[in-house]
């Protein structure tokens, strides 16, 4: 077990949800672009918040984690929800990827790795969409050192328009903005927060 994940396991040892059992807004707001029944990627899903609250729309859902602890509280929340999820414990660094297999992959706050790893990550995610599928990104951008509210410390693993746009060139851009407003996503994520979001497609 890598050290990340033994730090991720220990953040999530916990009988609350770090970063509540509500899905997250962005995705909520942009998941009227997902077909119908999509086969959905949901990358670094933690205690599953989002996964679940997409399998609840009807779509086929991948969950993949690297945390143990945050496999199990997810479970739990799809149980509760009586929705069914293939959960995968995987780290990502290392994962086998799926080549062109998924309508959509949803990466919210995967701001866990440096640029070397993003960028690997990135095109691998890429990779795993079918033509014509969709990649759904939110995270933080650098002026959230700022405000302490949530995210990394390291400014190299924080977002820009430049860097997305850059990062993710094989896509065709639906959606791009950066915006600064208040979230509350547990104890994690709560406050102001420098936020970016970003949808691109597959040609």
């Amino acid at each position: 077990m890598s050290q990340a994940i033994r730090m991720w396991d220990e953040r999530f040892r916990t009988d609350e949800y770090v970063y509540g059992t509500a899905p997250n807004d962005f995705l909520v707001r942009v998941a009227d672009q997902l077909p119908e029944q999509s086969r959905i990627l949901a990358l670094a899903d933690g205690e599953g918040r989002n996964g679940v609250w997409l399998a609840k729309q009807g779509h086929h859902v991948h969950s993949v984690d690297g945390s143990k602890i945050a496999l199990e509280k997810a479970r739990v929340l799809a149980e509760q929800a009586d929705v069914s999820i293939e959960f995968e414990q995987a780290d990502l660094i290392n994962w086998r990827w799926p080549q062109n297999q998924y309508d959509a992959v949803v990466a919210i706050f995967i701001q866990f790795a440096g640029p070397e790893v993003r960028r690997r990550l990135f095109k691998d995610a890429i990779a795993s969409l079918k033509p014509g599928g969709l990649l759904v990104v939110q995270g933080y951008r650098t002026e959230q050192l700022a405000y302490g509210t949530g995210g990394p410390p390291q400014e190299e693993n924080l977002y820009t328009e430049q860097l997305l746009k850059s990062e993710l060139s094989g896509l065709d851009v639906l959606m791009l903005s950066a915006h600064d407003c208040v979230i509350h996503e547990g104890m994690g994520h709560s406050g102001m927060s420098a936020l970016i979001d970003y949808v691109g497609r597959k040609p």
